[in-house]
């Protein structure tokens, strides 16, 4: 039996504090190591024990949250868990520390937040566990990396060749697709979770303004993805914007699925636009990649690619596993660079996957299948 998950509590509520000690408590394989009011004394705790996740509060006293998170990252990389409010601003907050280093994120309402905690106790045990799995040396690497790059250059694709270059994922040779394509159009999908969003701007910032439109599910609650997309948009080649129900897929452009709504592709003649509803979680998520995965392979066929990056658990697995038994190309972001592999791995056990290829290489494979013709 493996050891618990030792948790500090960083929060300037007592509410908090204590509601977050009583739902963690309640599952054996977590241990609440300890609570602080805020980061100065956080510090004091974790110089006596250092714990293995941190939820961290954002907006305390003596010390925002960022700066503690950075100071953190400077010392002693450690899974963080930001608590922010569901607000705009907490939205952007939030973001700010997934780029210093945050490897998860709670939501918290401003009102009724004793009941909501209560309530949504399984959601903040699996947050907390997916933290602790993730792969802190990764997640820095990929954020100093991120600060380091050079942004895409407006050039034109590569010209043809493979659709992705990379390790083998299951060999044989590619099933004959059941979609009568009608369009040339060219779609690119792609899912992601836990340390997504250092992910997936690292490689849509690496790209240039395709030839074909991208859409994607990263799991993130409602006003979050707003936030996400406009950050994305100001520093990428392409257009980034949060989908709307009825968004024509276009070349350039790269569709967000909004938090809390699912998004699927459907075909309108010989163009495809997004269908934006609501409706159950699936796989315990909305958006959800399965639902997104399963229409493109449906609607698009060979004329899509997807891909399935770091997140824990397997949704999205069993829709690339549609999307290549209907000819598309289909690759998965390998272990190594994974903050957590469980999306990629679950997709590769599956036979989903046609090749799997580091992070890095993730661009220039979606550059090359967008150059196809």
């Amino acid at each position: 039996m493996s050891a618990p998950i030792n948790v500090l509590i960083v929060d300037d509520s007592a509410v908090v504090r204590q509601v977050l000690t009583a739902v963690l408590s309640h599952d054996p394989g977590i241990n609440v190591l300890g609570v602080a009011a805020d980061p100065i004394y956080a510090m004091q705790k974790m110089n006596k024990e250092w714990p293995d996740v941190v939820i961290l509060d954002v907006e305390m006293p003596r010390m925002d949250g960022i700066t503690f998170l950075k100071k953190l990252m400077s010392v002693r990389p450690t899974p963080v868990v930001i608590c922010s409010t569901l607000t705009e601003k907490g939205a952007e907050t939030t973001l700010q520390a997934m780029s210093a280093g945050a490897v998860a994120f709670l939501t918290k309402p401003r009102n009724g937040l004793k009941q909501f905690l209560e309530t949504d106790g399984a959601e903040i045990v699996r947050t907390v566990k997916e933290a602790a799995a993730g792969d802190m040396r990764r997640l820095m690497a990929v954020n100093n990396a991120l600060r380091s790059m050079p942004r895409a250059a407006a050039t034109a694709p590569a010209a043809p060749t493979a659709p992705a270059a990379g390790r083998p994922a299951v060999p044989g040779p590619r099933p004959s697709s059941p979609v009568l394509s009608v369009t040339t159009d060219r779609l690119v999908a792609i899912g992601t979770s836990t340390g997504g969003t250092q992910a997936l701007e690292a490689v849509l910032t690496a790209m240039p303004r395709l030839s074909t439109g991208i859409v994607v599910v990263q799991h993130m609650p409602e006003k979050f993805t707003a936030a996400f997309a406009s950050r994305l948009d100001h520093v990428c080649e392409a257009e980034v914007v949060e989908a709307n129900d009825g968004d024509r897929v276009l070349p350039g452009r790269v569709l967000i699925a909004p938090g809390g709504r699912h998004m699927s592709v459907r075909r309108d003649g010989a163009q495809y636009r997004v269908h934006v509803s609501d409706g159950p979680p699936v796989n315990r998520h909305k958006p959800s990649v399965d639902v997104l995965f399963r229409s493109v392979a449906e609607c698009a066929g060979r004329n899509a690619m997807g891909v399935i990056m770091t997140g824990m658990g397997d949704d999205g697995a069993r829709g690339l596993k549609l999307m290549r038994d209907a000819g598309a190309h289909t690759i998965a972001q390998d272990e190594a660079t994974c903050v957590v592999y469980g999306m990629p791995g679950e997709a590769v056990k599956l036979g989903a996957v046609e090749v799997e290829v580091p992070l890095p290489s993730i661009p220039g494979s979606i550059t090359r299948f967008a150059g196809q013709r």
